[in-house]
């Protein structure tokens, strides 16, 4: 994976350069999206496009050239022969001077990078952070901003539970979501997830499901995935079941998780 996009062409890794200014390194202001490449194409690539638009709105960035970087997506996976694999884009505003204050006229810094396929997850440990809550009021909470200090602190914080991933509660105690995933769970037949309002980011796999009618929005507790007949994890890249939470068994069912990734992964 040796050809990297960065504004307006395709690089290589050893010539790609950020400027030290870029706001996206010095302060997080930007945006990304993480794509699922199978068999040379991008999935569910529109829905990738409309987030990112949407992210740009909330954070006032310039509107993306969505046309433009459509086109350089395409590039990266031919240049690169990527078969099978993830494209990770990255937008910030780009250079501004020192403060919080961005330049009147902005212009942003698109980053395209390759990678190829990675194994599939094991099922999952998960642990309940007993630090980070997530904001489920805060626009943020809708956008995949750059700035993901909160989840980092909460994936260390598993690491060092001996787990391998934390379910973010938000400040009323209520599921939003895993550091890195959407968290699904069937009830009674209804295969549930968290709704934005209690902080779930609006995940592209979650919103396919949802237009899938294979899953509804609803409130949920730890209370309730323990009970569960079946809890997932779900991303772009992969659909895993948990099977632990905070040391406590969890169901699983093979037939849901095979249901599941036919209809992300389709």
């Amino acid at each position: 994976m040796t050809a990297l996009w960065l504004n307006d062409r395709l690089v290589s890794r050893e010539q790609a350069r950020i400027d030290p200014a870029d706001r996206g390194l010095t302060l997080g202001d930007g945006l990304f999206e993480t794509m699922r490449v199978s068999g040379g194409h991008i999935a569910h690539l529109p829905r990738h496009l409309d987030r990112l638009r949407r992210g740009a709105e909330t954070l006032l960035f310039p509107a993306p050239d969505l046309d433009a970087i459509e086109g350089a997506l395409g590039q990266v996976v031919r240049r690169n022969a990527l078969d099978e694999g993830a494209l990770r884009l990255t937008l910030t505003r780009g250079c501004g001077p020192r403060g919080l204050l961005p330049p009147r006229r902005p212009q942003p810094t698109l980053l395209i990078t390759p990678f190829p396929a990675a194994p599939a997850p094991g099922p999952a440990r998960l642990i309940i952070s007993s630090g980070i809550r997530r904001d489920a009021d805060s626009p943020l909470s809708r956008i995949k901003s750059l700035n993901y200090l909160p989840n980092i602190l909460a994936r260390l914080e598993a690491e060092q539970r001996d787990a391998d991933d934390a379910l973010l509660l938000n400040g009323a105690g209520r599921v939003a979501e895993s550091t890195v995933s959407t968290v699904l769970a069937l009830r009674k037949g209804r295969l549930l997830t968290p709704p934005v309002t209690d902080g779930a980011l609006p995940g592209i796999a979650r919103a396919v499901l949802l237009a899938a009618g294979m899953v509804e929005e609803a409130s949920l507790t730890p209370d309730d995935l323990l009970t569960a007949e079946g809890v997932l994890l779900v991303n772009s890249l992969s659909v895993r079941p948990a099977i632990r939470l905070d040391g406590s068994p969890l169901a699983s069912q093979a037939g849901l998780i095979a249901a599941v990734r036919g209809c992300v992964q389709a």
